[in-house]
């Protein structure tokens, strides 16, 4: 009962990241931009492969649990933030400050397990290609998508729970845009460092296992295109495989900087920045990466767009090659902007 008196009786401040000035005005719409664009692009990514048969295949269904959880990350922490902005006020209740924590680590979790497991889906793809429908069914395929969703939501669970197992006194003023723990545990009156070794143990599991697998399965993958008779075959599991690379490098590289370190050696400056990179920027450029290098997908949108116009065909797909320009027109502005956008925020 005490504790529930000492925790929930309290709101928290979310400092943010943005004031009132012209700047950072300009950086707040552009973020929200960024935003809309990331939700655009995995929305259609998850219709897409869901309405397109020919993409039900294990890789796409992968792909579309990983755009599901891009999409519900951005809504986890991207919407507060602006009403916030928009409103004035920075507050945000305990339940709230929970519920963000839960679904934050639990879907970045979730997709750290995910993105090993595309990874052993493209090494038995291109290493053992005939075994390929027994070892990747849609079962087996499901239960390894079922146990990411799982794993990732056991460690929000225990993340959630014990960052607020501890009280807090003296100031709630969260020095970010979101309720983040290591953010929190700043905050906390009581000695941490067994909670910090706890919460470093969930890294290795959700952070250094996937990447030994993602890892071994590249080595292979790697050493089995070399040896590859067919430079068309070849170029194909290079393209499949540096699509998923690329997605892999960005996510962890900033999430084994952000939680690796010791709470001691966190920057304010420098979590926010990271937390900005991952949670915002990231979805953005996953479908992104996955859709502009891939022929198929490109073809289950075009196909979906000129459903049912069987008449003006010409003009119709005028139509759709000049909707798929600007949306990539805007997303390569967003791209570019951000270093600008950053430079300016830092200054």
């Amino acid at each position: 009962m005490a504790w529930e008196n000492q925790t929930f009786n309290s709101d928290f401040i979310l400092l943010g990241i943005f004031n009132h000035s012209p700047p950072h005005t300009f950086l707040f719409f552009l973020v929200l931009g960024i935003f809309l664009v990331a939700f655009m692009g995995n929305s259609v990514m998850v219709l897409l492969i869901y309405l397109d048969t020919q993409l039900h295949t294990p890789m796409y269904f992968l792909l579309s649990q990983l755009s599901l959880m891009d999409l519900m990350l951005i809504c986890t922490t991207v919407p507060k933030m602006a009403f916030n902005y928009l409103s004035g006020s920075k507050s945000i209740s305990m339940a709230g400050c929970v519920t963000q924590i839960f679904f934050y680590i639990s879907l970045s979790g979730s997709e750290c397990f995910l993105l090993a497991v595309m990874a052993y889906d493209r090494y038995i793809a291109i290493c053992h290609p005939l075994r390929y429908t027994n070892l990747m069914s849609p079962k087996i395929c499901g239960l390894m998508a079922t146990f990411s969703w799982i794993l990732g939501s056991t460690d929000g669970i225990i993340d959630a729970v014990a960052t607020f197992s501890f009280s807090y006194c003296g100031s709630r003023e969260i020095a970010h845009f979101f309720c983040e723990f290591p953010s929190l545990l700043i905050l906390s009156c009581n000695d941490t460092s067994i909670l910090e070794e706890v919460i470093f143990i969930c890294c290795i599991v959700m952070l250094v296992f996937p990447v030994a697998i993602i890892i071994a399965s590249y080595a292979r993958v790697i050493l089995a295109v070399i040896h590859m008779g067919s430079g068309e075959g070849r170029r194909k599991a290079f393209t499949t495989c540096s699509s998923h690379l690329m997605v892999v490098g960005m996510y962890y590289g900033a999430a084994l900087f952000m939680y690796i370190r010791p709470t001691s050696d966190h920057s304010a400056m420098q979590d926010k920045m990271v937390s900005v990179f991952y949670t915002i920027l990231t979805p953005m450029l996953n479908p992104l990466i996955y859709s502009l290098r891939n022929k198929e997908v490109t073809r289950a949108f075009m196909k979906i767009l000129g459903k049912g116009k069987s008449e003006s065909e010409l003009p119709h797909k005028l139509y759709v090659l000049l909707f798929a320009k600007f949306f990539f027109l805007i997303s390569i502005f967003f791209y570019d902007v951000k270093i600008l956008a950053l430079i300016m925020y830092i200054a």
